[in-house]
């Protein structure tokens, strides 16, 4: 059975684990979010979230930003490669809707995997 657990391993926690990231990324972006990503040694993909307050003002929008992108993380998980992603956002999300946010994550998932495999 397939597992669709958030757990700590699935995260990046401490601040050299995203400074890895930014070193040399592989980047998937649109108007609104950017992923970096690099392989990692692990057998699984690890997500970062970045929501600054200069883009996302009030916290309820940015815990908002954040659940949806850790929800669509956590159930696209087994489609990633063992990649160590960080999402970094910008200006216009505050204005999407949940679905439509949701929509674009995943195309910025497939998109990072296609440039991971290739």
């Amino acid at each position: 059975m397939t597992s669709y657990t958030f757990t700590r391993e699935l995260r990046l926690l401490t601040p050299a684990q995203f400074k890895s990231v930014f070193s040399n990324p592989i980047k998937a972006s649109s108007a609104e979010i950017t992923l970096l990503a690099i392989p990692n040694s692990e057998q699984h993909p690890r997500i970062g979230l970045t929501v600054a307050k200069r883009f996302v003002k009030k916290a309820p929008q940015r815990n908002r930003i954040k659940r949806i992108i850790r929800d669509n993380f956590r159930r696209h998980q087994h489609e990633l490669p063992p990649i160590d992603i960080v999402v970094l956002v910008r200006n216009g999300v505050v204005d999407m809707e949940n679905a439509e946010l949701h929509k674009l994550v995943e195309k910025l998932w497939r998109k990072i995997s296609r440039r991971y495999n290739g």
